[in-house]
Formats: C-alpha cells, sequence, structure tokens
C-alpha cells in the first residue's frame, strides 16, 4: 500500500519476478502480485526501445483488468546488444551462446515500466536504459557459470545481482535498471500519480 492525500492505496504489481518483488519491498511498498500472460512476440521491424515498454504497458492493462481500484505496475526487461534482443534462454545451451556473444562488449540492458491508476485508468510508461560491459571470459568461465543454474530464468542469460556480477566489468546507468526495476525511474512516475516515496 501508498499513502496518496492520507488515503491508503493499493499497489499491483504484474510481475512474477523475484526480484522486482525484492526491490518493491526495499523502498518499503507492500502490494500485491497479479502476475499476466501477455504476447511477447517482437513485431516485424520493431525497435527494441519500443517493444519493452509495449510488453510493459500491455502487462498493466492486462492486470488492471483484475483489480477495481489501486495502482498497477508492470514492467518489462531485455538485453540488448547489435540491435538484436536476448530474452531468457531456453536451455543450458542457449545460455552459454547467449553469454559469449556478450563477453568482452559493451550491450545495453532495456527497462519498459507501465504505470496505471486501475480506476481511472490513467497509464504512463518510462524506460530505463543501461550500458554493461562484460569482462572477457573462456569458454570454461562461461560454462562454469550456466552450470550454476543462474542464467535460466534470467534475460540475457546472467544476473547482475547474484554470481553474475562476476562477469561485468562496468556499468553506466541505473544498477537497479538492470536487475529489473528501475525503482527512481519507478518514483518519478509515481509522483504522477500523486504518490511520493518519500514522504510516507
Amino acid at each position: 500500500m501508498l499513502s496518496k492525500n492520507k488515503h491508503t492505496i493499493d499497489v499491483i504489481l504484474a510481475s512474477n519476478s523475484p526480484r522486482r518483488r525484492e526491490l518493491l519491498h526495499q523502498i518499503g511498498i507492500q502490494f500485491k502480485v497479479c502476475p499476466t500472460q501477455t504476447d511477447e512476440r517482437v513485431l516485424t521491424n520493431e525497435k527494441p526501445e519500443t517493444y519493452v515498454v509495449r510488453v510493459a504497458s500491455d502487462k498493466v492493462a492486462v492486470a488492471s483488468q483484475s483489480v477495481k481500484k489501486g495502482i498497477v505496475i508492470a514492467a518489462d526487461t531485455i538485453v540488448v546488444i547489435d540491435n538484436a534482443i536476448l530474452g531468457k534462454p531456453v536451455d543450458k545451451r542457449d545460455a552459454e551462446r547467449m553469454i559469449s556473444t556478450l563477453q568482452g562488449k559493451m550491450h545495453q540492458v532495456m527497462t519498459g515500466l507501465a504505470v496505471m491508476s486501475a480506476g481511472s485508468k490513467k497509464m504512463l510508461t518510462g524506460l530505463s536504459i543501461t550500458k554493461v560491459w562484460f569482462r572477457a571470459l573462456t569458454e570454461t568461465d562461461i560454462h562454469s557459470y550456466v552450470e550454476t543454474g543462474e542464467p535460466l530464468d534470467k534475460a540475457g542469460a546472467y544476473g547482475i545481482q547474484g554470481i553474475g556480477a562476476l562477469l561485468v566489468d562496468k556499468i553506466e546507468g541505473c544498477y537497479f535498471n538492470v536487475v529489473g526495476l528501475p525503482i527512481s525511474l519507478l518514483g518519478e512516475m509515481l509522483r504522477s500519480f500523486d504518490i511520493d516515496l518519500l514522504q510516507r
């Protein structure tokens, strides 16, 4: 729940992501989880930044149909290299392929963020982009990391908040965006709904 004009309002997270749940807890938001099923296929000639905002918007729209009031939050995160989108790997071999593509190079992590008032249907969208540089990795490094099992449910096949931090040389931009939820951007967007996370 959040405070708005001295009234409490419900917060609904349209995601099953444990990372996003942890980040909302970190900034003191109590919320309910309402995961959604949406079509996440990339449209013909669709740019990565357009795609990720569209998917987040679709998620928040679907989730808002299940509730009558409150603030609904949805996000979608992708890894982009050479304008190609890397989603979640389908298996260990696919994970090794992705990390081999990323090693020794810079890629971008993009998160589309959508916030909607379930009552008024007012929706705002935002986009956060972080540049991430991987260090050079050997085949043994890549295989060993994939064998930890960590990459299999993560976009781009790595988790910067876990063992995957060992793969990263440096980043430019929001760290929390790479985890999956740019919380500073979320705070700014919530202000448009008269919600200030710094004033409880």
